[in-house]
């Protein structure tokens, strides 16, 4: 008979346990610091109607990216995002809410793309969101910077330091109509703009021409880039207003604290909703991960649920395209997770198994990491071996002599040192070292 495939789908992450350790330390430690800034954990279904995770304004950029299935008359697709989930949560629940209501999650995301090199089909993302009732103040945007930096600062002995680039929809939108550009031309220029760091200058031109036919139009969207956008000024009143907005949230994001911000025009995202201020987050010690988070505001996602008006901004921490890639490759030192137990209880025979287990659950009652050998026939050699290979810092041996004087032989799998001990004693040896 064939064996059957024993690696998993392509796009699907498997972590082996060191790994997974790390994984799962980080995780905590970044939700750590969403919970003290006091966003509340959600755990959303993982499936959601097809109507709801999609619609006739974005349905082919959208398609693309979902499982799709059918149970009955209902058709369902697993999420690909945290947003559009969310808006429904909270359009369902606006009598039970308290606004502006701050969200988190931290859940596993389902992509039907085509896997690549840091893009998976299956991954972990961190969400976190804050929601208004008819208006929510830029403050806010600047807010969920400042924490989404606070969670990547918690695990820079990992990745490095962070530094966010803020983006402005409003300024292209007030750019665009003062250039007189038609819907489709708005739609094929912020798409290059949003490729344009992976295009190259040349690309960029190039795209520009095909789209614009149009060299003073062209070099005008160029001199963003080169000369600035505070040249705009005094063009146009929306040019004037998307502007100001600009440079008041950089001072916001000053008096919050953030000082790892830069203005980078070339930040458009989410063609489908975002609506306000964008940022993406870099981490300058791994340009291959390429972006670590990114957000913005968005203002009429809830109106598919609601007609009461819901402005947001949130923002997405790509925890699996970091972290599994870091650790795929090999980047973290995984050394401090490579042994997590701190003693084997080692059992010499049957008739020794009960005191054994009371040894046992004294350690794990002292909160001790304790794992038992509890193959109990097999040979001394072999169970120290495996105490030796789980890398215990300890062997606790239960024999004959240890049941009969109620005590333990406690070997130090480091040293080779072994010395009987009463139990309590054992303990504090354990937890001392």
């Amino acid at each position: 008979m064939d064996l059957k495939p024993t690696k998993p789908l392509s796009g699907f992450i498997e972590l082996l346990p060191a790994q997974q350790r790390c994984f799962d330390y980080c995780a905590n430690k970044m939700q750590s610091v969403l919970r003290i800034a006091g966003f509340s954990l959600l755990d959303l279904p993982a499936i959601e109607r097809a109507e709801v995770l999609s619609d006739k304004d974005n349905w082919e950029e959208i398609e693309t990216q979902m499982y799709l299935f059918q149970k009955g008359d209902t058709k369902m697709g697993l999420r690909y995002d945290g947003t559009v989930g969310l808006s429904r949560y909270v359009a369902g629940h606006l009598n039970d809410l308290v606004f502006p209501f701050r969200a988190s999650q931290f859940s596993k995301r389902y992509r039907g793309e085509r896997a690549q090199k840091g893009r998976y089909r299956e991954f972990y993302q961190m969400d976190l969101d804050i929601m208004g009732i008819n208006s929510l103040s830029m403050n806010y945007d600047a807010e969920i910077i400042s924490v989404i930096g606070a969670a990547l600062d918690s695990v820079s002995e990992f990745i490095g330091p962070n530094i966010v680039h803020v983006g402005s929809r409003p300024f292209w939108d007030a750019l665009f109509d003062y250039l007189k550009l038609d819907e489709k031309q708005k739609k094929e220029i912020f798409v290059l703009i949003d490729k344009k760091d992976k295009m190259g200058d040349e690309d960029f031109a190039e795209g520009l021409k095909d789209a614009l036919g149009d060299a003073d139009k062209e070099n005008m969207i160029k001199s963003v880039f080169t000369d600035g956008y505070e040249q705009f000024v005094n063009k146009s009143e929306n040019l004037d207003s998307a502007i100001a907005e600009l440079t008041d949230f950089m001072k916001i994001l000053g008096d919050m604290g953030v000082k790892n911000a830069t203005i980078d025009l070339s930040i458009a995202r989410g063609l489908a909703y975002y609506t306000g201020l964008v940022f993406e987050f870099k981490l300058p010690n791994h340009p291959e991960l390429g972006t670590a988070a990114g957000g913005g505001r968005y203002a009429d996602l809830v109106g598919k649920f609601s007609k009461t008006k819901i402005i947001g901004v949130g923002a997405a921490i790509g925890f699996s395209r970091i972290f599994a890639s870091m650790l795929e490759n090999n980047q973290i030192d995984l050394t401090r997770f490579s042994n997590p137990i701190d003693v084997a209880v080692l059992v010499m025979g049957d008739k020794n198994l009960a005191y054994a287990m009371q040894v046992l659950n004294a350690f794990r009652k002292a909160n001790i990491p304790a794992v038992p050998y509890l193959d109990t026939d097999k040979k001394f050699k072999n169970q120290i071996e495996y105490a030796d290979k789980i890398g215990a810092r300890f062997a606790a041996i239960i024999g004959d002599d240890e049941v009969a004087k109620s005590i333990v032989a406690l070997k130090d799998m480091q040293s080779g040192n072994q010395e009987s001990l009463s139990l309590a004693d054992a303990i504090k040896k354990i937890k001392v070292k």
